[in-house]
């Protein structure tokens, strides 16, 4: 199959470690897969894992010789790459578009913290508990970041109760106030879905085919 686009995949693992999950899946989707790394939370607090990220974002974008330039990830790398398409790798709009698969994007949403209360990746992430207020809580909650009209996919499991199917499903009525093209798909299933699932593999490649030229 012809490329048809580069794809930064960014892992997931609680900003804690590095999933399984490469995203080679998608890449019989016309997709180019390359891999981003960043800091762990134990190693330095937010942003700083958004800082890894865009500059990956940056070689990546001079190794696509030209191909659009999309960023996915899974949970945590999800979030990542929310963050890195809706604020841009150096303006807004600078990324095609993002797919994020199971992301966490609230800090404070009270269904994630009924689930996890003595497990919260966030307090680790940001060094101390998300707050109301507090600076690096709302930096670090995407939906804070909308506006660039940066197309996105949403994947979720509705079982999923390491990050609750709730967060995407309220992230896309906010993306679509706020103009961007958003897709999501909440289906069966718990937290680390296969992406080669053929649900999974379908909904992907109907937003590519919205988001990139003809293949």
């Amino acid at each position: 199959m012809t490329e048809r686009a580069v794809l930064l995949w960014i892992h997931g693992g609680g900003w804690r470690a590095r999933s399984t999950e490469d995203g080679a899946a998608l890449a019989p989707l016309g997709l180019r897969v390359m891999a981003a790394t960043y800091r762990f939370a134990h190693e330095a607090r937010w942003p700083a894992q958004l800082d890894d990220v865009r500059a990956a974002a940056r070689a990546a974008r001079v190794a696509a010789d030209g191909l659009p330039l999309l960023v996915g990830g899974d949970s945590a790398g999800a979030m990542l790459a929310l963050h890195l398409a809706l604020r841009g790798v150096d303006r807004p709009g600078d990324v095609a578009a993002a797919l994020a698969y199971w992301a966490p994007v609230d800090p404070l949403d009270p269904e994630f913290r009924r689930l996890r209360p003595h497990d919260d990746p966030w307090t680790d992430l940001l060094g101390h508990r998300p707050a109301e207020g507090d600076p690096a809580t709302v930096d670090a909650t995407v939906a804070t970041h909308l506006g660039s009209g940066v197309p996105v996919l949403l994947v979720h499991g509705r079982e999923d109760v390491a990050v609750p199917a709730g967060q995407s499903v309220d992230l896309a009525r906010r993306l679509l106030a706020a103009g961007h093209p958003a897709h999501a798909w909440v289906t069966h299933g718990g937290h680390a879905l296969d992406l080669a699932r053929p649900d999974i593999q379908a909904v992907t490649a109907a937003f590519l085919d919205t988001v990139l030229p003809p293949d």
